[in-house]
């Protein structure tokens, strides 16, 4: 065997079954809805295909015959496929739904291997034509498996993560398979080393139902297809299409594909593109079996046979089979297969295969309804039809008069009339489904009409169809108007019987139908009248035999052929034997202990006449007995007999009895079926086994002996097949003993466990008619597999655990439920054990009770020995059932189960003790709560406060509450959940019981408020401060968090809620929050709310305007993470900065009148900003400034000069304070380009401090330009620029002297420290200047003529008063800082004192520690400061001395003076000198005489000396 080297695992799970020579089948039916589940051998000769769990082979090389089984999955198989390699014919390999792929020899039907590589229910398989050991296969979630079985190899690929519908490997390229999917994707994959998807294929809208490679390569045969292509190659013309391999590899190949969307599409794959559509015909369905209401799924197949390059074979509608010929111009290209009338399927077709068979192309279809077909292309006719089984064979019968025609009943819910002695068929089979709804349990054929078939169902139906009938196949069956409650067992036919016989003769029919079902009960139909209720035979055993007790449930019924003898089979395993007409009862046999399942008489034609009294009977318990009962007809006594010994015993099965037949042809010979999964033949008479036949895979359910062949027995299982075999030809004469059952029970519990998916099964429905049961070919797959599971089948024999079926029945669909349900614990286990004792003691029991009942009517005492059988008071008085009572209860209790002592307690009414027990021990419950009323209302009151009181100490307040609340104790409901912080569920309450003014709602409120908010849930208070109506504490909790989102939210909240003031705060601060992150558009929106806010919307509106020229100046210097948003403003960039931002004002946000601007005036002189130091953020100082142009906008706008000029210098200083010495500038050029002359001339000259300001901010201009000038030196002195720019700070940090003039009392130590570092940086850079300007000679004259005119307007800086009055502000300032830090030192001294020493000699003298604190400010600071100072130490009167000394002379100075800051005219000085000769003589002469006269501090003195030495 080529392939027989694989290695996969577990390779002994799985047997097949041949099943001997000569045996011929009616196999189970092939799986419903795979794309590939049957195939046939490359070598002709087998046919595979999947039914359920196995695979069934038939060989099919002359007329079809049944080969054998594949035997080992476990789950319905999903794919099926012989290997088409040379050579190995004989290997197959199958998928099953749980995720394992086996290989087989079909040869000596064993597994070769298995492999299990997919998570998944595997959906498509398919063995590859190229290589001879790759089988390839695809799951449900989209995985591909390709395994190489002869190096136990595999890949896995997951082109698309969609579910698998089919798949085929090209049979031109290895490495090519094309995969459906179930949303009509088609996609070609590259399985080699690329592992590539080739193309993929969309055009379809539904499930790809299978798909089909042209079997010849190359893409040029097809002339119809011409006018889609392009113009045929010269190749193309080769004639009949013989193309040279190596252009036919180049050329590609055709792909088909079906689907579910009622089309066929021919797709090139060198292209990747459909090439021809075909849509389905609406055929006409011809003669199906099919009922018309049921609308049926579409399933679309499609086959390219091996000998047909240009011709397509695809299912239809219905069951048809269409010939598409590709090459065929014009619309209509097929043809139908099948010429006559009943060639076609009747329902929709699942798979098509073809084989060369000799000089033939043959093609096998499988079909829903459930017919194998092998067709004859040439022909297109149908050669033959092998049909099928879709459940359980529940019964067969043959027919008394049409010799060998045997009826066969179905668990597919149908019946099978096959004609065993056809020649010309062997399979002719003709099928009865109308009216049918279930399972098909019983049949008896007439005993002299013939052609009328009885019938009974699983659902209690009796019926009689006329099987000769003309039109039989559409002619619906007689149904009696009598149903059975439960399954049908048994049918029989015999003479009718009271009350039929009591009319006259003539009208009555010579035989009635008899039939026993589940609910034990036996009715006689009349078949003449099956519309008329049909009589209980019980009431005429009742009356003819005055029975007074209760009968037996009977699950058997047979009469003696001869008429006049009826035997009823008992569920309690005897057997009745009544006499024709009146049914008297002869006798009973009391043989079996168990349910009677089969009874046969023995036939009358025998040479020894009393054999015709044998009757064989076989039972749940596996041992068959045969009874004479010649005897006692004879000897008919007046009473019944009883009959315990058997004639004769055959024992040998392992498992129940299913059914029994007498050989026709034989005397005494005995076949039976069992549960064991055997038939045996018997030679009655000398109790011998002759011959065992093991060829099913299941239990045996009936069994019948041929009519025409001694050697022949056919048989039915629960394998869905009926075999046809012969006794010669057996190898075991006896049942297998004990191991073979066990092995068929281990094979019953791995049965397919039914995935009850896809579409659920509609109750009462026929699945033979309808396709809902996806899974699986046939209705049993859901009942019978489940109930098989269970170990409970329902099948005609199994008729013990009647009741236990039908509630098996209802509940079918979950099984596992009902099976893990747990006995609940017995409420009275003493009792129930003592009267579970042995046979002895339940005796005494009995006689003690009647003795005790017997004393009791005499009224005498009990009797005392009733003391120790406490158990019997059941059955006594009251008293003793109390004691009864009392220790179950007392033994409940020790087992620890409280709540059965209660049920028993209150039982007995005696509740308050335990509500009172429970109660002190904690073990209330809401069973006992629930019961306590009856007691009294006082006991239900505390039984639920105990009952709360318990809840709260298991911490289940809210439920503790709720008890409250049942006894109306609605506050402490509320105060037990607010007290365990449950606010929720405690307002809840309150608001559903209380007032809506009651306070404990608002202190609810509140409460949970205030928890909320300290754990940071601010929307959640502002909610709860919202119900309890304070509005403002909303509020307040939502703007803690700060945001903007939260600040905008609590605005608007103010504002609904009235609290107009505080939403304009919030505005305002959610609009500030806005501006940082540079949204002025959102800031805008938040204050146009508010008619208070109207001067800071002119604000923002001027801080907008301001930045924006600002950016555009510097563009590089504030670029932002955050980009901005401005608005879209048309701004007049030609006009001065504040006409512009008035006219915005005016257009934009509506300052249409004075009045307006007044107002907003007033608004903002209201508001006063903090000074800024070097710390203020940039923004906020920019926004300040804003706030200052803005006032000094509204005063150019109403004329109001003098405030104008003091509102633009405060925005000048402002930008100094804060160090910024670049926006100093860029804002003194945005608001003055052209200097103060203009402002000067709009003053009022008589007011002196508007004059003083502006000459403040004349200052501070000139400052601007003065350093402007020294930074950019002329253009060609290049060398000075970068002198001076590498010694001299940059401006933003410019020093502390910049700033001494304007802050009140600035840190002397930083002034003279940072003096001390310009000054140095100023000397070490005098010369360079001096020497540059000396040689240089090319300076531009026009330049230095510009640059002298702008120094000369920087003559403002030189005011010697203003020197005189920074100089007294600097040595307040010095000396102030100096007696701080003494105080500082003094108090660290006495610090550490206190700690050193505890208390001793504290403190020193004041000057001591100015001593060691000059000496400290000395070494601490910079050395050029403290050279001199370190000599002289100051004492604290010399301070006071010094402070009250410049204090003085400052009161000197005018106040206008003091009143307006100016720049350092010290600093000026310097850097006019500084200039050389760019500055004009007279100012550096002016500059040296102040430096002379004011220059005496130690940094100036320094920085001076080169220029006044």
């Amino acid at each position: 065997m080529a392939a027989g080297t694989g290695t996969g695992t577990g390779t002994g799970t799985g047997t097949g079954t041949g099943t001997g020579t000569g045996v011929r089948a009616l196999p189970a039916s092939p799986n419903w809805y795979s794309s590939r589940c049957s195939d046939a051998s490359s070598d002709g000769r087998l046919f595979g295909f999947a039914a359920r769990h196995r695979v069934c082979l038939l060989d099919v090389a002359a007329a079809p015959a049944f080969y054998g089984e594949l035997v080992g999955h476990t789950d319905r198989i999903s794919g099926f496929a012989f290997c088409h390699c040379p050579g190995q014919s004989s290997l197959c390999a199958s998928s099953s739904d749980d995720g394992s792929v086996k290989v087989w020899d079909s040869g000596t039907l064993s597994p070769v291997l298995e492999y299990s590589l997919h998570q998944n229910a595997i959906s498509a398989l398919h063995w590859s034509p190229l290589v001879k050991d790759l089988i390839v296969s695809g799951d449900e979630k989209g995985v591909i498996v390709c395994y190489w079985h002869n190096r136990s190899d595999s890949q896995q690929f997951f082109p698309e993560p969609r579910t698998v519908f089919c798949l085929t490997c090209s049979p031109h390229h290895e490495n090519l398979v094309a995969i459906g999917y179930k949303d009509g994707m088609v996609v070609i994959i590259d399985i080699s080393r690329k592992r590539e998807v080739v193309h993929r294929l969309r055009g379809h809208e539904d499930e790809i139902h299978c798909l089909a490679w042209c079997p010849v390569p190359g893409e040029e045969r097809l002339p119809a297809w011409q006018n889609e292509l392009q113009a045929p190659s010269e190749e193309g013309k080769v004639p009949n299409g013989e193309l040279p391999q190596d252009t036919a590899t180049r050329k590609g190949c055709y792909l088909a594909s079906g689907s579910k969307d009622q089309t066929i599409r021919i797709w090139s794959c060198t292209r990747g593109r459909s090439v021809m559509t075909l849509k389905l015909p609406p055929t006409k369905r011809r003669g199906g079996a099919v009922d018309p209401t049921v609308k049926e799924r579409i399933w679309l197949t499609v086959h390219w046979p091996a000998g047909h390059p240009s011709d397509i074979v695809s299912s239809g509608f219905g069951g048809e089979l269409l010939f598409w010929n590709l090459t065929q111009p014009g619309k209509r290209k097929w043809t139908l297969l099948g010429s006559s009338e009943g060639q076609n399927h009747s329902r929709i077709v699942f798979n098509l295969s073809s084989v060369k068979h000799q000089d033939r192309e043959l093609l096998f279809s499988i079909s829903m309804d459930r017919d194998v077909k092998c067709w004859d292309l040439s022909t297109l006719d149908c050669s033959w039809t092998v049909p099928s089984l879709g459940g359980f064979v529940y019964s067969l019968a043959f027919s008394p008069v049409d010799t060998g025609c045997l009826a066969i009943g179905v668990g597919d819910s149908m019946i099978r009339v096959w004609n065993t002695l056809s020649i010309n068929n062997i399979y002719d089979v003709k099928t009865f489904w109308q009216s049918i709804k279930s399972k098909v349990t019983a049949l008896s054929w007439h005993p002299t009409k013939e052609g009328c078939l009885a019938f009974g169902t699983d659902d209690g139906k009796v019926g009689i169809f006329d099987t000769l009938s003309s039109s039989a196949k559409n002619k619906p069956p007689q149904i009696s108007s009598t149903y059975h409650m439960k399954t049908v067992y048994t049918l029989a036919w015999g003479p009718p019987t009271p009350p039929l016989i009591s009319g006259e003769d003539s009208e009555q029919p010579s035989v009635t139908l008899y039939s026993c079902a589940g609910e034990g009960i036996v009715f006689q139909h009349n078949p003449w009248k099956l519309n008329g209720e049909a009589n209980n035979i019980n009431k005429v055993i009742r009356d003819t035999n005055s029975i007074k007790h209760k009968l037996p449930a009977r699950t058997e019924v047979s009469w003696k052929p001869d008429g006049k003898l009826l035997a009823l089979g008992n569920e309690d395993g005897s057997i009745e034997i009544f006499q024709a007409p009146n049914l008297k009862l002869l006798c009973t046999i009391q043989q079996h202990h168990k349910l009677i399942n089969a009874i046969r008489w023995h036939h009358e034609h025998g040479t020894q006449p009393e054999l015709s009294y044998l009757i064989a009977s076989g039972s749940v318990n596996a041992t068959i007995y045969v009874h004479n009962l010649k005897s006692v007809v004879e000897n008919s006594s007046e009473s019944p007999l009883t009959i315990t010994e058997p004639f004769r015993t055959l024992a040998g099965h392992t498992a129940k009895i299913t059914s029994l037949s007498w050989s026709p042809h034989h005397e005494g010979r005995l076949v039976s079926a069992c549960y064991d999964g055997t038939a045996q033949v018997w030679d009655v008479m000398k109790e011998e086994p002759l011959c065992n036949y093991r060829g099913h895979q299941g239990r045996l359910l009936s069994v019948q002996w041929s009519p025409v062949d001694p050697d022949c027995v056919y048989t039915g299982a629960d394998d869905f097949s009926v075999h046809r075999w012969h006794i010669s030809k057996q190898e075991h004469t006896r049942p297998p003993q004990g191991k073979k059952s066990i092995e068929l029970e281990k094979k019953r519990s791995i049965q397919p466990k039914v995935k009850a998916k896809k579409k659920k099964k509609p109750v009462g429905k026929s699945p033979g008619k309808q396709d809902a049961n996806d899974a699986v070919n046939g209705d049993d797959s859901m009942k019978e597999m489940l109930l098989g599971e269970n170990g409970v089948s329902d099948h005609e024999g199994e008729k013990e655990a009647q009741e236990a079926e039908l509630t098996d029945k209802v509940s079918v669909t979950a099984p596992d439920a009902s099976l893990k349900k747990r006995k609940p614990r017995s409420i009275l286990p003493f009792s129930t054990l003592m009267d579970h004792r042995s046979k002895e003691e339940l005796h005494q029991d009995c006689l003690r009770l009647a003795a005790c009942l017997k004393t009791k009517d005499n009224n005498e005492d009990v009797s005392p020995d009733l003391k120790d059988c406490i158990h019997l008071g059941l059955f006594t008085d009251r008293d003793s059932l109390h004691k009864m009572i009392d220790m179950e209860g007392k033994h409940h209790l020790e087992n620890g189960h409280a709540e059965l002592f209660q049920q028993l307690m209150l039982w007995k009414g005696d509740m308050k003790s335990v509500l009172q027990a429970a109660a002190e021990r904690g073990e209330l419950t809401d069973q006992l709560v629930a019961m306590s009323p009856m007691v009294g209302y006082q006991a239900w009151v505390w039984t639920v406060e105990a009952f709360a009181k318990q809840l709260c100490f298991q911490e289940q307040y809210v439920k503790a509450a709720s008890h409250l609340l049942s006894i109306h104790k609605v506050y402490e409901a509320i105060e037990l959940l607010k007290v365990n912080n449950f606010y929720r569920e405690a307002i809840v309450m309150a608001k559903a019981r209380l007032r809506p003014e009651d306070p404990v709602l608002k202190d609810l409120y509140t409460s949970w408020a205030a928890l909320l908010e300290k754990d940071g849930h601010y929307s959640m208070a502002a909610k709860c401060y919202l119900g309890a109506s304070s509005p403002y504490d909303a509020v307040k909790v939502l703007s803690k968090k700060g945001d903007v989102a939260s600040l905008k939210t609590a605005a608007e909240l103010a504002r609904i809620s009235g609290e107009e003031e505080l939403s304009a705060t919030l505005s305002l601060r959610c609009a500030q929050d806005l501006l940082l992150s540079r949204n002025w558009v959102g800031a805008q929106e938040v204050l146009q709310q508010h008619k208070t806010l109207f001067g800071q919307r002119l604000v923002f509106c001027l801080n907008e305007v301001l930045c924006s020229c600002l950016s555009e100046r510097n563009p590089c210097e504030r670029k932002s993470a955050v980009p901005p948003c401005y608005h879209s403003w048309e701004l007049n960039r030609e006009a001065p900065f504040f006409d512009m931002v008035t006219e915005v004002w005016q257009n934009v946000l509506g300052m249409d009148t004075t009045e307006k601007a007044t107002c907003a005036q007033e608004q903002l002189r209201r508001i006063e900003h903090p000074p800024s130091t070097s710390n203020t953020h940039p923004k906020q100082v920019l926004f300040h400034i804003s706030h200052d142009l803005a006032l000094a906008a509204l005063s150019c706008h109403l004329g109001t000069w003098d405030e104008a000029v003091k509102s633009i210098l405060g925005a000048v200083t402002r930008s100094f304070d804060a160090g910024n010495f670049t926006l100093m500038q860029e804002i003194c050029s945005i608001i003055l380009p052209e200097g103060c002359d203009d402002l000067r001339d709009k003053l009022d000259s008589t007011n002196s401090l508007s004059m003083v300001a502006c000459r403040s901010l004349e200052g501070f201009v000139a400052y601007r330009l003065l350093y402007d000038l020294w930074w950019s030196p002329p253009k060609d002195s290049l060398g000075l620029q970068k002198a001076v720019l590498a010694a001299v700070p940059c401006p933003s940090e410019q020093t502390a002297l910049e700033k001494s003039c304007i802050s009140g009392d600035p840190c002397p130590e930083e002034t003279v420290q940072s003096a001390a570092e310009m000054g140095e940086n100023l000397c070490s850079t005098a010369e360079v200047p001096k020497s540059e300007t000396h040689s240089d000679s090319r300076t531009d004259l026009v330049d230095v003529a510009d640059r002298q005119s702008k120094l000369k307007g920087c003559q403002v800086l030189l005011s010697g008063e203003m020197a005189a009055l920074q100089n007294t502000q600097r040595d307040i300032a010095e000396v102030q800082e100096t007696l701080a830090e003494m105080i500082r030192q003094h108090q660290q001294q006495r610090n550490n004192l206190q700690e050193n020493t505890n208390g001793n000699t504290q403190g020193s003298n004041l000057e001591q520690s100015s001593e060691t604190e000059s000496d400290k400010s000395c070494s601490d600071s910079d050395q050029i400061n403290c050279k001199d100072e370190a000599k002289q130490p100051v004492t604290l009167p010399e301070l006071t001395k010094q402070l009250l000394k410049a204090k003085q002379k400052l009161a000197e100075f005018p106040d206008n003076l003091k009143v307006f800051p100016f720049p350092d005219v010290l600093e000026c000085c310097l850097v006019l000198l500084h200039l050389g000769s760019q500055c004009p003589p007279e100012l550096q002469e002016e500059a040296l005489a102040l430096l002379r006269e004011h220059g005496g501090a130690g940094v100036y003195k320094k920085a001076g000396r080169s220029f006044l030495t």
